[in-house]
């Protein structure tokens, strides 16, 4: 799971393993360390109307309603997004690069620009 922060704005983008181990448990999380301290970021299903975030003791967590957990981890529905408070949120399916980059990207999600590139 890769988190985005700019300015307002929270992306979330998970792998597919990452959406089968949300779809299976309702919460994944990661953790980045800075020395002695910690930051922690999670998506979890909740019984919200519509994707909310909170920030506290070191730790973002981005709710997710159920019937939108349900679309996105079982269709081919790429991503949803809230912009009804100050902070624009989104979560999305990860898609592999069409540029050559060195991380590896065998659990992404088949881009689909690809096939419209390779014409």
């Amino acid at each position: 799971m890769k988190i985005r922060i700019k300015g307002n704005s929270l992306r979330y983008r998970l792998t597919k393993s990452d959406i089968d181990y949300f779809s299976s448990n309702g919460y994944i999380d990661e953790t980045i360390c800075f020395g002695s301290q910690k930051l922690v970021y999670a998506l979890q299903q909740s019984q919200v109307d519509e994707l909310t975030a909170d920030f506290n003791d070191q730790k973002i967590i981005l709710y997710v309603p159920a019937d939108i957990a349900e679309e996105w981890t079982t269709t081919d529905r790429v991503g949803f997004e809230s912009n009804n408070s100050s902070l624009y949120l989104l979560i999305e399916k990860d898609f592999k690069c069409l540029d050559n980059v060195a991380e590896d990207q065998s659990d992404n999600y088949p881009n689909p620009l690809s096939s419209a590139l390779a014409k």
